[in-house]
């Protein structure tokens, strides 16, 4: 086994924004401040929506400032100098093209086309390892309403709910030849089911040799951790590797709406503790069975991330064992992702690229998501301060 005698520590800030220039970490510290004041951050949503609804050119003031943050560029091209600065610090990255609520043929036939051409990109780019998708871009989100509720399709929909699968299937076999991985996002529980149907036969033909397909398991879910199990079994009995990409979860207050708007019991863990105690649970059980499972470990969780490296240390599991990534968003949590890079765990960052006007609305989610979650933004506020002053700046 590797040695594993380093202690690994989140606190270097050193090593966490080494590649940060003085100006880079200056403004990093000035856009978190500003998320973190709610009515400044619902001011910025607001007035980006506005602007947008408006057609008002707003490019030239979001790219430079969020987007720059956030993202790694609007082409492939661009985004390419981004990864490479993170592959200089031994973190790969999935490239994710960040549009989102796509419903047009058109639209879905383009995001195919974008997602076909970052797997072919990644072939010739070391530091890029794959793709996240969701599986609603591909076909329309009310097909996979339809299949959950086990509603029979017409000739029409039959038609485009075998185009979807299709394109799903092209964007695998894509990934299979090019030695990259694709990670199916999860999405809402009234059409996660018919998904995981899909995802689970996808990992059936493709992960024979190797892990190319992953399925996420959200684990504020309650029953989650038992399907993960019945994921584990399902892929031992038919002779595949599971491909498991492990989140908390992030659609908690809509899934809650709408199980209370439809009468039926509340999906969402209770409590944040009962949250924490499956995932880790579910980390622990991928690495218990590390030969027939590859588990992307997808948190910013501090504490969550440490149990698993502790984990791999109990099970006499290298560090860089190939079944095992850690990753964090790209413009967050760089305190953990090099600080395990340093450590040689394999690091990787969610890498959002595209044009600046049709990822605001990911950058809004984002925002939104950042001001909500307790505690991040005072430890992304007060990482980005300890290096100022580390630095004397």
């Amino acid at each position: 086994m590797e040695n594993q005698t380093k202690k690994l520590s989140f606190d270097n800030t050193k090593i966490a924004f080494k590649h940060y220039s003085d100006s880079q970490l200056k403004k990093s510290y000035r856009i978190f401040k500003l998320l973190g004041y709610e009515i400044l951050n619902d001011f910025g949503v607001t007035l980006t929506e506005f602007a947008l609804s408006m057609n008002l050119p707003i490019t030239p003031i979001v790219k430079p400032l969020v987007f720059s943050i956030f993202c790694g560029g609007e082409t492939l091209e661009e985004t390419k100098k981004t990864a490479k600065i993170l592959s200089d610090r031994n973190v790969r990255c999935f490239l994710n093209y960040g549009v989102e609520a796509i419903s047009s043929l058109d639209g879905i036939e383009h995001t195919t086309a974008v997602n076909i051409e970052a797997l072919n990109f990644s072939k010739d780019n070391d530091g890029i390892i794959g793709i996240p998708c969701k599986p609603s871009s591909f076909g329309k989100f009310e097909l996979l309403r339809l299949k959950q509720l086990g509603t029979k399709f017409n000739k029409e929909q039959q038609k485009q709910f075998d185009d979807m699968l299709q394109r799903m299937d092209l964007i695998c076999q894509t990934a299979s030849q090019n030695g990259a991985k694709v990670y199916w996002d999860s999405e809402e529980t009234w059409v996660q089911e018919a998904i995981n149907d899909i995802v689970d036969d996808l990992m059936e033909k493709y992960n024979r040799e190797r892990p190319v397909v992953y399925n996420t398991f959200q684990m504020y879910i309650h029953f989650k951790y038992n399907f993960l199990q019945n994921s584990i079994s399902r892929a031992q009995e038919k002779g595949y590797i599971l491909g498991a990409k492990v989140v908390r979860g992030a659609y908690m207050e809509k899934e809650r709406e709408t199980a209370a708007k439809e009468n039926r019991k509340d999906p969402i863990h209770k409590t944040k503790a009962d949250t924490d105690e499956d995932y880790d649970k579910a980390i622990a059980l991928c690495i218990k069975n590390i030969k027939k499972v590859s588990v992307c470990v997808a948190t910013h969780n501090e504490e969550s991330n440490i149990k698993a490296t502790k984990q791999m240390e109990s099970f006499n599991i290298d560090k860089n064992h190939k079944n095992v990534h850690f990753s964090q968003l790209y413009g967050m949590g760089d305190h953990i992702t090099f600080n395990l890079a340093d450590n040689a765990y394999n690091a990787t960052k969610y890498l959002p690229f595209g044009p600046v006007k049709e990822v605001i609305p990911y950058l809004i989610r984002r925002a939104d998501e950042n001001s909500s979650v307790d505690g991040q933004m005072g430890r992304e506020l007060s990482m980005l301060k300890k290096e100022i002053k580390r630095r004397k700046i």
